[in-house]
């Protein structure tokens, strides 16, 4: 019986597949853009489906992921491909440092919104072996003709342009790239650059997210010829998830390969770089360039809770998150504050965390510059003292406006990469504004930062622009240690957010005991010191927003493009053992690598 039902409901749904003519490929209620594929009428489908997310089994339910869990070697970027670049490396028998240029190299091809080979760079590089921690700082410097003169009559403007050649300072990236080698790297850039510019070459497919800051920053990209040839087809941006290619990316990279960084500096690249400089008005010279030298710098450092923090020093912001750290250490007991206790349920928490936030970008903004130019007073800035000495200025039940305003964007990457010798590498690159300058160098088909326009043209500021000066920078990598030992190598791309989400993330898992994952699954807060709005994503906003709202604080709802995006690799040795000093690729290291990266970017944290 209920075999005849079966086929008369069958026979009832062909008759009217009949009736009004379907075919047999089609379905009555199938979505016009199966399997995600976009059309020209709906570009971007997954943004049009109403559903809910589901959850996880086990532990924090909300977490989008697990932590990546591995022992011969670690790579966490915002990119698969990077990411897998990478891997490669050390499957092959590189280090850390092998790995970090590599998957670093791959993000230049790739995420030209965010980086590129025309870009600088910081990274902090832990070698197991002497247990030290090295920075380096690849910030390139302002060309010789870079007077403020020049910006106040021959360009007549009062602030560093952040379009065009006139906002690039020297690219430092790839100077960079070559130290970092040289010193510790087992590999060269030959090995190092391969998987980038076979990627450039072959060809890779557009993202969701790229495809969306292509789109946002059409301005920028059709204000030079030469951006336009290189990154739209026919005039248009290409379509989501199309294969696009980079071939003249590819020939600069391989003359790098071939003559390594004074193809860059002093070769063809250089030669190509001063011409579009010049062509626009710029006063970039050949001896600017191959005058270049990226330097090695000592970390600076705070211990919160028993653990150490370590940041690059000036012009970069890092200080800023170890300020912000020390703030609320010293001052929680002073307001009868445990954030412990609290957690990030409770608006007395977040309101807490953001008048910390604004003393110390306060500091930030009115001291941050070139080293090598003023004396920027570190040692009393990251003391406790001075951190006891600023308590008083949070009120607990109000919102206060912040002593110096300012700010600046960002479009960055964040990378972190271990291997099977407890070598950790925590990296930054960029090209500052998303899409950098907007000018790209031809033929080869990268595109000029605009670090220059994080300049003051203030008489007298810290930060003023000058002949060979670095501006502030706004990109920082992170590193936590103890006893000695290495914890975690941790960053979080995203221009001026950059400090208080290092210390949002720290918080998480030392004070509350969040694994690397949970921590950027978790919600985020955003302040501008210029404007002071505080920003939360959706759900932290409808948690906590109206009692905020309350303090005095002026809010808005943003979504993850403004908190920017987090990786992470953890490291837990075994006890009492060292990491091994065999080149057999079979021995893992002494302990286990956890790592996490950010559902908001497009990467992945990958082991073996």
């Amino acid at each position: 019986m209920r075999g005849r039902k079966s086929s008369a409901r069958r026979y009832l749904f062909t008759l009217v597949v009949v009736i009004l003519g379907l075919g047999p490929e089609t379905t009555l209620a199938q979505s016009p853009n199966a399997f995600g594929v976009p059309t020209e009428s709906v570009p971007s489908p997954s943004a049009m489906v109403s559903a809910v997310p589901g959850s996880r089994a086990q532990g924090w339910l909300a977490q989008g992921r697990s932590e990546v869990l591995a022992r011969h070697g670690m790579v966490a970027t915002s990119d698969p491909l990077a990411s897998q670049a990478g891997l490669e490396i050390l499957m092959q028998g590189g280090n850390a440092i092998d790995a970090a240029v590599a998957a670093s190299a791959v993000l230049d091809v790739t995420s030209p919104n965010d980086t590129s080979i025309g870009g600088d760079l910081f990274a902090l590089i832990w070698i197991a072996s002497e247990q030290k921690l090295y920075g380096i700082s690849a910030a390139g410097w302002a060309p010789e003709g870079w007077t403020p003169e020049f910006f106040a009559n021959t360009l007549d403007v009062d602030r560093v342009p952040n379009r065009g050649v006139n906002g690039a300072t020297v690219p430092g990236a790839i100077a960079g790239y070559e130290a970092m080698l040289q010193r510790f790297g087992r590999f060269g850039l030959r090995e190092a650059l391969e998987r980038a510019a076979t990627i450039a070459e072959e060809g890779w497919a557009l993202s969701e997210r790229r495809h969306a800051d292509l789109l946002s920053s059409l301005d920028r990209i059709n204000s030079d010829p030469e951006t336009v040839a290189t990154f739209l087809v026919d005039g248009q941006p290409p379509p989501l998830y199309s294969i696009i290619r980079n071939p003249g990316l590819a020939q600069a990279l391989r003359l790098i390969q071939e003559q390594g960084a004074d193809a860059f500096y002093r070769g063809p690249i250089a030669e190509a770089i001063v011409s579009k400089v010049q062509a626009g008005g710029g006063v970039m010279t050949l001896e600017d360039l191959a005058e270049f030298q990226p330097e090695w710098v000592e970390p600076v450092t705070t211990n919160y809770r028993g653990y150490n923090v370590h940041q690059l020093p000036p012009p970069g912001q890092g200080f800023a998150a170890l300020q912000m750290l020390n703030l609320l250490e010293v001052c929680a007991p002073v307001h009868d504050v445990r954030l412990a206790e609290l957690g990030p349920a409770n608006p007395d928490y977040w309101h807490f965390m953001v008048e910390a936030k604004k003393i110390a970008y306060s500091d930030l903004l009115a001291y941050n510059a070139d080293p090598d130019f003023v004396d920027i007073p570190l040692d009393r800035l990251l003391s406790k003292s001075y951190a006891a000495d600023q308590c008083e200025r949070i009120d607990m039940d109000s919102a206060t406006p912040p002593a110096t305003t300012g700010g600046l964007d960002g479009g960055t990457i964040y990378m972190s990469t271990a291997d099977r010798w407890g070598n950790m590498v925590s990296l930054v690159h960029s090209v500052f504004s998303v899409y950098g300058s907007g000018a790209t160098v031809a033929p080869y088909g990268f595109i000029l930062h605009n670090r220059g326009s994080g300049f003051s043209l203030v008489e007298g500021h810290p930060n003023q622009v000058a002949p060979r000066k670095r501006p502030f920078h706004s990109i920082m990598a992170g590193f936590v240690t103890q006893g000695g030992q290495a914890v975690m190598a941790f960053g979080n791309m995203g221009g001026s957010v950059q400090p208080k989400s290092h210390v949002q993330h720290l918080v998480n898992m030392i004070d509350h005991g969040m694994n690397v994952q949970m921590t950027t699954d978790a919600a985020r807060f955003t302040h501008n010191q210029n404007q002071n709005v505080l920003s939360l994503e959706q759900e932290l906003y409808n948690l906590v927003g109206n009692a905020l709202r309350g303090k005095g604080h002026e809010l808005r709802v943003v979504d993850g493009s403004a908190v920017g995006g987090y990786n992470a690799i953890l490291f837990t040795p075994l006890p009492g053992s060292m990491p091994p000093a065999s080149d057999d690729l079979l021995t893992p290291v002494n302990g286990v690598y956890r790592a996490g990266s950010d559902h908001r970017k497009d990467g992945q944290a990958v082991g073996w």
